[in-house]
């Protein structure tokens, strides 16, 4: 059964990884053959728009966060945010579950750090920013239901919504349970309702999948699915489709 699905339009984006840190380094990426060359696995970027106090709390996963969300929203305040990872801060919860093993002392930092509303907190505090946040993860599908809960949001009178999303490598405990090529990246991407005459119009629908209906190819299981789309919102394909949580989740990009 397919939903009728949600629409909205992205009139600013943003997006960092270590190696694609500027839109022409993106564009450049996202026009290149599959699969692109992996990003590398470290490096970060400044947040100088950021107190060094609050900065230093952040990790990888954080500061890529953070980057793309000033990037993004400029001076705006006010503007609602929805965070979304997969994976969220799971290396800091594995040293904190290492730590607590050896029976050493647990970081206040670390451990407040290692919520998955941090990075979100974080760029609340720092702009005295009370606009409502949300954060969530939902497996391979994370990204999709950030999308619909942002438009939740604009039906629910809201004029924009940021949606952010990021993600780093699994630590080695957990690398065996990879179903992708894990990749550092982070994007942010300014929302509104669908709209004819300002930014690029996109819509979202899905449907159930029976049994092994969908089950991702080699080409999709190259790179996250907050990656893949990220590609295809830079590019110039018509649509893009992604299996998981059992739907079939099917992107399209609106004239």
């Amino acid at each position: 059964m397919r939903t009728h699905g949600v629409r909205f339009s992205i009139i600013r984006h943003a997006a960092w990884a270590p190696g694609l840190e500027t839109p022409e380094q993106w564009q450049a990426w996202a026009q290149s053959p599959l699969p692109p060359a992996p990003i590398p696995p470290s490096g970060e970027p400044g947040v100088r728009l950021m107190a060094p106090l609050l900065r230093r709390r952040a990790g990888q996963l954080g500061k890529m966060a953070l980057e793309t969300a000033y990037a993004c929203l400029g001076e705006q305040r006010d503007i609602p945010l929805v965070f979304c990872s997969r994976h969220g801060e799971v290396g800091r919860a594995v040293e904190l579950l290492s730590a607590l093993v050896q029976g050493e002392p647990l970081s206040p930092t670390a451990f407040g750090m290692a919520v998955h509303n941090a990075s979100a907190a974080l760029f609340s505090i720092a702009r005295a920013d009370h606009a409502n946040q949300l954060a969530l993860a939902a497996g391979g599908a994370s990204i999709e239901a950030a999308v619909i809960e942002a438009c939740s949001l604009l039906a629910d009178g809201a004029a924009q919504v940021l949606l952010l999303a990021a993600d780093c490598p699994l630590p080695a405990p957990f690398g065996a349970f990879e179903d992708c090529h894990e990749q550092p990246h982070a994007f942010a991407w300014l929302l509104q309702a669908d709209n004819r005459e300002q930014g690029a119009r996109f819509e979202l629908s899905w449907r159930a999948l029976a049994g092994d209906e969908g089950a991702p190819g080699a080409q999709e299981r190259a790179m996250p699915a907050t990656l893949a789309l990220q590609r295809f919102m830079l590019g110039v394909a018509r649509t893009y489709e992604h299996a998981a949580n059992r739907q079939q989740w099917c992107w399209s990009r609106l004239a």
